[in-house]
Protein backbone atom coordinates (compact mmCIF):
# COMPACT_ATOMS: atom_id res chain seq x y z
CA UNK A 1 0.00 0.00 0.00
CA UNK A 2 3.07 2.62 0.80
CA UNK A 3 4.00 2.09 -2.79
CA UNK A 4 1.01 1.42 -4.65
CA UNK A 5 -1.84 3.11 -3.87
CA UNK A 6 -3.60 6.27 -6.30
CA UNK A 7 -2.14 9.16 -4.00
CA UNK A 8 1.06 7.70 -5.49
CA UNK A 9 0.04 10.41 -8.17
CA UNK A 10 1.20 13.21 -6.03
CA UNK A 11 4.89 11.69 -5.67
CA UNK A 12 5.06 11.75 -9.34
CA UNK A 13 4.05 15.11 -9.82
CA UNK A 14 6.52 16.27 -7.39
CA UNK A 15 9.40 14.39 -9.76
CA UNK A 16 8.02 15.74 -12.52
CA UNK A 17 8.38 19.11 -11.10
CA UNK A 18 11.40 18.42 -10.05
CA UNK A 19 12.88 17.08 -13.40
CA UNK A 20 11.80 20.31 -15.10
CA UNK A 21 13.15 22.45 -12.89
CA UNK A 22 16.31 20.60 -13.35
CA UNK A 23 16.35 21.03 -17.12
CA UNK A 24 15.50 24.30 -17.04
CA UNK A 25 18.51 25.26 -15.23
CA UNK A 26 20.49 23.56 -17.23
CA UNK A 27 19.33 24.90 -20.02
CA UNK A 28 19.43 28.43 -19.56
CA UNK A 29 22.44 27.78 -17.74
CA UNK A 30 24.02 26.87 -20.66
CA UNK A 31 22.23 29.05 -23.12
CA UNK A 32 24.43 32.12 -21.53
CA UNK A 33 27.13 30.44 -20.57
CA UNK A 34 27.70 30.92 -24.07
CA UNK A 35 27.31 34.74 -23.52
CA UNK A 36 30.62 36.69 -22.36
CA UNK A 37 30.54 39.69 -20.16
CA UNK A 38 31.99 42.66 -21.19
CA UNK A 39 34.12 42.80 -18.17
CA UNK A 40 35.60 40.02 -19.59
CA UNK A 41 35.73 39.21 -15.74
CA UNK A 42 35.80 35.07 -14.78
CA UNK A 43 33.14 33.59 -11.79
CA UNK A 44 36.07 33.54 -9.29
CA UNK A 45 37.05 37.16 -9.64
CA UNK A 46 33.70 38.74 -9.72
CA UNK A 47 33.62 36.95 -6.58
CA UNK A 48 36.85 38.39 -4.94
CA UNK A 49 35.54 41.34 -5.94
CA UNK A 50 32.09 41.09 -4.48
CA UNK A 51 33.48 39.71 -1.48
CA UNK A 52 36.35 42.59 -0.75
CA UNK A 53 33.47 45.27 -1.83
CA UNK A 54 31.44 44.32 1.15
CA UNK A 55 34.19 44.44 3.45
CA UNK A 56 34.38 39.78 3.48
CA UNK A 57 38.17 39.34 3.50
CA UNK A 58 37.88 36.06 6.04
CA UNK A 59 36.05 34.07 3.00
CA UNK A 60 38.40 31.71 0.74
CA UNK A 61 36.91 31.44 -3.50
CA UNK A 62 37.67 27.93 -3.97
CA UNK A 63 36.96 26.10 -7.11
CA UNK A 64 34.91 22.64 -7.12
CA UNK A 65 34.84 20.10 -9.49
CA UNK A 66 31.50 19.69 -11.36
CA UNK A 67 28.59 21.09 -13.00
CA UNK A 68 26.74 23.90 -11.02
CA UNK A 69 27.66 22.46 -7.74
CA UNK A 70 28.74 25.87 -6.67
CA UNK A 71 27.78 26.57 -2.60
CA UNK A 72 28.93 28.48 0.14
CA UNK A 73 30.18 27.13 3.25
CA UNK A 74 29.58 29.36 6.18
CA UNK A 75 31.34 26.84 8.35
CA UNK A 76 34.71 26.70 6.62
CA UNK A 77 34.08 30.40 5.02
CA UNK A 78 34.53 29.37 2.12
CA UNK A 79 32.95 30.00 -1.33
CA UNK A 80 33.57 26.98 -4.00
CA UNK A 81 32.60 27.80 -7.83
CA UNK A 82 32.02 24.69 -9.97
CA UNK A 83 33.90 24.20 -13.27
CA UNK A 84 31.49 25.95 -15.67
CA UNK A 85 31.52 29.16 -12.86
CA UNK A 86 34.76 29.25 -11.45
CA UNK A 87 36.87 30.39 -14.66
CA UNK A 88 34.20 31.09 -16.73
CA UNK A 89 34.02 34.96 -18.09
CA UNK A 90 29.75 34.48 -18.82
CA UNK A 91 26.68 36.43 -17.83
CA UNK A 92 25.59 32.85 -16.31
CA UNK A 93 28.82 32.35 -14.52
CA UNK A 94 29.19 36.12 -12.86
CA UNK A 95 25.77 35.90 -12.14
CA UNK A 96 25.67 32.41 -10.24
CA UNK A 97 29.41 33.68 -8.63
CA UNK A 98 27.33 36.67 -7.27
CA UNK A 99 24.38 34.73 -5.84
CA UNK A 100 27.02 32.46 -3.50
CA UNK A 101 28.58 35.52 -2.34
CA UNK A 102 25.05 36.80 -1.92
CA UNK A 103 25.07 33.69 0.98
CA UNK A 104 28.85 34.89 2.18
CA UNK A 105 26.56 38.56 2.95
CA UNK A 106 24.14 37.27 4.88
CA UNK A 107 26.52 35.14 6.68
CA UNK A 108 28.18 38.09 7.08
CA UNK A 109 25.18 40.40 8.19
CA UNK A 110 23.47 37.69 10.50
CA UNK A 111 20.88 37.50 8.31
CA UNK A 112 17.81 35.28 10.15
CA UNK A 113 16.49 33.20 8.10
CA UNK A 114 19.83 31.72 6.55
CA UNK A 115 20.92 31.57 10.76
CA UNK A 116 17.19 29.80 10.76
CA UNK A 117 18.12 27.49 7.97
CA UNK A 118 21.36 26.36 9.20
CA UNK A 119 20.42 25.43 12.58
CA UNK A 120 17.53 23.54 11.33
CA UNK A 121 20.22 21.42 9.06
CA UNK A 122 20.36 18.52 11.43
CA UNK A 123 16.76 18.45 12.87
CA UNK A 124 15.89 18.07 8.95
CA UNK A 125 18.43 15.40 7.97
CA UNK A 126 17.24 13.27 10.92
CA UNK A 127 13.43 13.90 10.47
CA UNK A 128 13.64 12.97 7.08
CA UNK A 129 15.57 9.45 7.83
CA UNK A 130 13.99 8.52 10.08
CA UNK A 131 10.32 9.34 8.87
CA UNK A 132 9.47 6.56 6.68
CA UNK A 133 11.14 3.91 9.29
CA UNK A 134 8.95 5.59 12.53
CA UNK A 135 5.59 5.46 10.37
CA UNK A 136 6.02 1.79 9.34
CA UNK A 137 7.36 0.34 13.30
CA UNK A 138 4.16 2.05 13.92
CA UNK A 139 1.83 0.30 11.66
CA UNK A 140 3.62 -3.29 12.52
CA UNK A 141 3.20 -2.37 16.11
CA UNK A 142 -1.17 -2.44 15.12
CA UNK A 143 -1.23 0.68 13.61
CA UNK A 144 0.01 2.95 16.78
CA UNK A 145 -1.17 6.59 15.79
CA UNK A 146 1.36 8.15 18.09
CA UNK A 147 4.58 6.24 16.07
CA UNK A 148 2.74 7.20 12.92
CA UNK A 149 1.90 10.73 14.05
CA UNK A 150 5.87 10.95 15.06
CA UNK A 151 6.38 10.06 11.97
CA UNK A 152 4.78 12.23 10.02
CA UNK A 153 6.40 14.90 12.41
CA UNK A 154 9.80 14.26 11.12
CA UNK A 155 8.87 14.15 7.69
CA UNK A 156 7.21 17.60 7.93
CA UNK A 157 10.49 18.86 9.20
CA UNK A 158 12.24 17.71 6.49
CA UNK A 159 9.64 19.91 4.46
CA UNK A 160 9.85 22.94 6.85
CA UNK A 161 13.23 22.82 5.84
CA UNK A 162 12.91 23.25 1.79
CA UNK A 163 10.43 26.23 2.85
CA UNK A 164 12.70 27.85 4.86
CA UNK A 165 15.02 27.62 1.45
CA UNK A 166 13.23 29.50 -0.20
CA UNK A 167 13.67 33.11 1.13
CA UNK A 168 17.44 32.67 1.67
CA UNK A 169 17.95 31.53 -2.47
CA UNK A 170 15.31 34.37 -3.36
CA UNK A 171 17.15 37.01 -1.26
CA UNK A 172 20.32 35.54 -2.07
CA UNK A 173 19.61 36.33 -5.96
CA UNK A 174 18.57 39.74 -5.51
CA UNK A 175 21.28 40.73 -3.22
CA UNK A 176 22.97 39.15 -6.46
CA UNK A 177 21.37 41.39 -9.26
CA UNK A 178 21.60 44.50 -7.40
CA UNK A 179 25.20 44.26 -6.97
CA UNK A 180 26.14 43.68 -10.46
CA UNK A 181 24.32 46.11 -11.50
CA UNK A 182 25.71 48.91 -8.63
CA UNK A 183 29.14 48.12 -9.32
CA UNK A 184 28.52 47.76 -13.22
CA UNK A 185 29.94 44.79 -13.21
CA UNK A 186 27.31 43.53 -15.95
CA UNK A 187 25.41 46.04 -17.88
CA UNK A 188 21.70 46.05 -17.96
CA UNK A 189 21.41 44.08 -21.11
CA UNK A 190 23.26 41.64 -19.56
CA UNK A 191 22.16 41.61 -16.44
CA UNK A 192 18.68 40.67 -17.97
CA UNK A 193 20.46 37.60 -18.96
CA UNK A 194 21.91 36.74 -15.55
CA UNK A 195 18.05 37.10 -14.14
CA UNK A 196 16.95 34.98 -16.35
CA UNK A 197 19.43 32.20 -15.26
CA UNK A 198 19.07 33.23 -11.25
CA UNK A 199 15.41 32.60 -12.00
CA UNK A 200 15.60 29.33 -13.47
CA UNK A 201 17.65 28.58 -10.31
CA UNK A 202 15.02 29.49 -7.84
CA UNK A 203 12.60 27.02 -9.62
CA UNK A 204 14.48 24.11 -8.48
CA UNK A 205 13.82 24.97 -4.75
CA UNK A 206 10.29 25.99 -5.33
CA UNK A 207 9.80 22.70 -7.47
CA UNK A 208 12.23 20.69 -4.29
CA UNK A 209 9.81 22.39 -1.55
CA UNK A 210 6.43 21.55 -3.86
CA UNK A 211 7.27 17.98 -3.74
CA UNK A 212 7.88 17.24 -0.47
CA UNK A 213 4.48 18.93 0.54
CA UNK A 214 3.16 16.96 -1.98
CA UNK A 215 5.11 13.89 -0.55
CA UNK A 216 3.80 15.09 2.95
CA UNK A 217 0.09 15.33 1.86
CA UNK A 218 0.17 11.77 0.65
CA UNK A 219 1.64 10.13 3.58
CA UNK A 220 -0.95 11.97 5.78
CA UNK A 221 -3.67 10.80 3.84
CA UNK A 222 -2.66 7.62 3.86
CA UNK A 223 -1.90 7.53 7.56
CA UNK A 224 -2.62 10.37 9.19
CA UNK A 225 -6.38 8.90 10.13
CA UNK A 226 -5.06 5.81 11.49
CA UNK A 227 -6.16 5.29 15.45
CA UNK A 228 -5.27 2.49 17.75
CA UNK A 229 -8.28 0.39 17.63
Amino acid sequence: MLFYDATYILVLIGALLSMWASARVNLTYKKYAQVHSRSGLTGAEAARRILQGAGIYDVRVEHISGNLTDHYDPRGKVLRLSDTVYGSPSVAAIGVAAHECGHAIQDDQAYAPLRLRAAFVPVANIGTKAAIPIILLGLVLGSSYTLVQVGLLCFACGTLFQLITLPVEFNASARAVDILGNTHMLSEDELKHTRKVLSAAAMTYVAAAAASILSLLRLALLFGGRRRD
